[in-house]
């Protein structure tokens, strides 16, 4: 049976219109694709993470490889919980209460339901005070997945994408647990909730929390680690997620005395230098501007080789480099500060406590010597 010419148009028409919807639709999700930025793929250093834990074979869908590439290796941490100073007290309460449940599950389920990880855990306090390198200590020495988030890797200008980016997070802690997810600043992420926020940010908030403390989520090895400095932004249902919390204070004198110790080790000093005075005049510095503080000493003898020997635009020679070695740091290296600096009134301060506690010295001493045998005889038996 013949076909007629308007038959054959007409199927003609259909396929180039077919054709046309499906070229359109492939080419608006290429356009989608690229423009949202978010790659589909593990990275290979990501990769070989996942099979240095043992997770040869996961297969995994493009939003938990998109979060499968913030995971990093314990091996990939340099710091431990000896690199960290004056914080005893808090390392040894994870290390029982978080490391070994997680690790040795069984040994704390056998005994009673009530022994076990906490689902979150919470480091507050002050900056520079060392939450983030007990966050990191605790990857290291614990050995679990870590997943380092941030919220821009959950956060999507397409509607419901966020959600599916938390559910891809937690569906990949449950593939690799043990697991630890670590938030930096999570009341910047995960604060109060108010009737001002966009819906896609209260949806996302909601099924964060559901996956975390939902209804089959009991068994799960998975961990929320949190760092603020600001725990009273945190949302109430969220802070009620973090059951333990670790206030990580200013250090003290003790503490600043094992700090600088720890932090001072490879560093040459005076056989004289009075370590226990420095920690006295630090008092209300953390331990990232101890670190700072004793940055910008040790580049002192250093400041000092090149200006003896950098002139009229010359260059240090092999020889010079060779023979060179930084003379041994004095109390002055830490007191003496250069062009504007942060700790610039810690020092000012610093300096003045020490003209005073040296100042206070001299008097006592002074004080000592005009003292006559009789008046401390008097002053040590006073007559009624």
């Amino acid at each position: 049976m013949a076909v007629s010419a308007n038959t054959k148009r007409m199927v003609f028409d259909v396929a180039i219109f077919l054709a046309s919807q499906a070229a359109v639709y492939y080419a608006v999700r290429w356009m989608l694709d690229v423009t949202t930025g978010k790659s589909t793929e593990v990275k290979a250093k990501q990769l070989e993470a996942l099979k240095r834990l043992g997770h040869k074979d996961l297969k995994l869908d493009e939003y938990e490889a998109t979060v499968a590439n913030e995971v990093i290796h314990p091996d990939d941490i340099p710091i431990r919980f000896s690199d960290i100073g004056g914080l005893d007290s808090i390392i040894s309460s994870l290390q029982e209460s978080i490391i070994y449940p997680l690790l040795y599950p069984t040994l704390f389920s056998q005994s009673s339901t009530l022994i076990g990880a906490p689902k979150g855990v919470l480091l507050y306090g002050p900056p520079g005070c060392g939450k983030t390198m007990l966050a990191k200590a605790l990857a290291k020495e614990s050995g679990a997945t870590f997943i380092n988030i941030a919220a821009s890797v959950l956060t999507n200008k397409w509607f419901g994408e966020s959600n599916k980016l938390v559910a891809g997070l937690f569906s990949l802690a449950r593939k690799t647990q043990p697991c630890i997810i670590f938030i930096d600043e999570i009341d910047s992420f995960l604060r109060e909730r108010s009737s001002g926020d966009h819906e896609a940010t209260a949806m996302m908030k909601a099924e964060f929390m559901t996956l975390w403390d939902g209804l089959t989520s009991s068994a799960d090895r998975i961990l929320v680690l949190g760092a603020t400095n600001r725990p009273k932004d945190i949302d109430s249902a969220i802070f009620r997620r973090l059951p333990k919390r670790f206030a990580v204070q200013l250090p003290d004198y003790e503490q600043r005395l094992k700090i600088l110790s720890l932090m001072l080790k490879d560093t040459s000093l005076s056989p004289v230098f009075p370590l226990d005075m420095l920690a006295q005049i630090t008092d209300g510095l953390s331990g990232s501007d101890l670190k700072e503080l004793s940055r910008n000493a040790a580049m002192i003898p250093v400041r000092e080789y090149m200006r003896a020997n950098l002139s009229n635009g010359q260059v240090l020679s092999q020889e010079q480099l060779a023979i060179f070695k930084p003379r041994p740091l004095i109390l002055q290296d830490f007191l003496t500060q250069e062009g504007v600096s942060l700790l610039a009134e810690n020092i000012v301060l610093a300096k003045h406590r020490l003209d005073r506690s040296l100042l206070d010295m001299d008097e006592e001493s002074s004080t000592l010597a005009d003292t006559t045998p009789l008046e401390e005889e008097m002053k040590a038996d006073p007559v009624d």
